[in-house]
């Protein structure tokens, strides 16, 4: 099938190439010619694992391409809108300009039978008010969340958990379009759900609701744990063991970031007060502020660890990115206690694998070094943001040999405080005593 993807952010980069990947003609259409002219020389604009490798795949055959001129979608049949929905500057609400162009720019372009497939996470309503746009021209609409994981966004992709199509009632055509499109998935046997719009958009945001929820909820026990003398972490492994209950995301530490969950959660409670069900997500609101302040308790640690004061102190940050395999530093936990560290007058050095560069756009005063021992050379403290495998396998001997003082904050219970203790190390963790 020929195929368009407008928007080749992270969720349509991903999406375009794994589409080329199934076997389809795709072309993939951006405003910003740098981000094209990096895809169509098969670079990836932020990092992800195997992103390049598949990009450099799909081009070589031509089954895809990358433009910024919107009138190649002309002639696909099915055209996916992959653009970003931001929180608002000023308001928990979700930004959907981008969504609204996206949909109003492909109008001219499209002929009777097309389908317009809305990826974009988006509140619940705005399919309805979309379609409404896209049936005047004779073309179908469906939205088919996606469910990707920041390091894994390509195998979620091609071999998803998942597939949610949300149709008009009775709209069999478009069911069959997009089966059409996923059929090397289906044969998988991947469970595929179809529904209404709303259902559709509200999958989402509930799916993120729920594990956001499950990692303040764990962080909320590391409180009670800090004050009882109790282990967060065993508590976990006990707790997990319950089939009702699971062990996944119950992981206490820093919390979470990144583009979706933070953003996912605020604009569910937003759009939930618009249609007067606000009362029923409440609870949300409490979700994120647990979750924000296990960053303020990682600067209390941090103090305690150092006698009182951080001004003046030697701080090495191991980490930037939100989590591992990501270069991405949107609402990242890492990068906000290290800017914080700096601004009570911490003499932070900090590093990370991929997420360097990225940081130094949002942070730009920070003192950013290339490796893990160049940031802990001489440090009074170290702090563990990012649980990357590196840090995980650092030796505690030999990592001892270029610090001053061996004291180790692990922000994301990833370290085995035993073998860190036993070669030295004062180990500190959220939640553990």
């Amino acid at each position: 099938m020929k195929i368009s993807v407008v928007g080749c952010g992270y969720l349509g980069a991903v999406h375009a190439s794994s589409l080329a990947k199934l076997g389809h003609d795709v072309v993939g259409v951006d405003i910003d010619q740098a981000k094209v002219d990096l895809l169509a020389s098969a670079q990836a604009p932020f990092y992800e694992p195997g992103l390049p490798e598949l990009l450099g795949e799909t081009l070589a055959t031509g089954a895809l391409a990358f433009t910024t001129d919107l009138s190649r979608v002309r002639g696909a049949v099915v055209h996916f809108i992959a653009v970003g929905t931001p929180q608002q500057e000023n308001s928990n609400a979700v930004d959907l300009r981008a969504v609204e162009s996206a949909f109003d720019a492909i109008i001219p372009h499209l002929t009777a039978g097309d389908v317009v497939v809305g990826k974009s996470t988006v509140p619940v309503g705005t399919a309805q008010r979309l379609a409404a746009r896209i049936e005047a021209v004779g073309a179908h609409v469906v939205w088919n969340p996606e469910f990707l994981r920041e390091g894994y966004a390509v195998k979620d992709t091609i071999s998803p958990d998942r597939l949610v199509y949300g149709v008009r009632p009775g709209d069999d055509h478009a069911v069959a379009v997009l089966d059409e499109v996923y059929a090397s998935v289906l044969a998988q046997d991947i469970p595929r759900v179809v529904t209404d719009f709303a259902t559709a958009e509200l999958v989402k945001v509930a799916a993120n609701a729920f594990l956001a929820t499950k990692i303040s909820f764990i962080n909320a026990m590391a409180e009670v744990a800090e004050v009882t003398g109790a282990d967060v972490t065993q508590l976990a492994d006990a707790i997990g063991y319950d089939q009702r209950i699971g062990r996944k995301f119950l992981n206490a530490g820093l919390g979470f970031g990144g583009g979706c969950l933070p953003k996912d959660i605020r604009g569910f409670m937003a759009r939930a007060s618009e249609l007067g069900a606000g009362d029923a997500l409440n609870f949300l609101g409490e979700v994120d502020a647990i979750n924000l302040r296990r960053r303020e308790r990682m600067v209390d640690l941090c103090r305690e660890v150092l006698g009182g004061t951080i001004e003046g102190a030697r701080i090495a940050v191991l980490g930037l990115a939100f989590k591992p395999d990501s270069d991405d530093v949107r609402d990242s936990p890492a990068l906000d206690v290290a800017a914080r560290l700096a601004e009570l007058g911490g003499r932070v050095r900090a590093t990370d694998p991929q997420a360097i560069e990225t940081s130094r756009r949002v942070r730009p005063g920070l003192d950013y070094v290339a490796t893990a021992k160049e940031a802990a050379r001489d440090a009074d403290v170290v702090l563990v943001l990012t649980e990357w495998r590196e840090y995980r396998d650092i030796d505690p001997d030999e990592f001892g040999s270029v610090v001053a003082v061996r004291a180790i904050l692990d922000g994301r219970n990833c370290l085995d405080p035993v073998q860190w203790r036993e070669a030295g190390w004062t180990y500190r963790a959220l939640g553990r005593p």
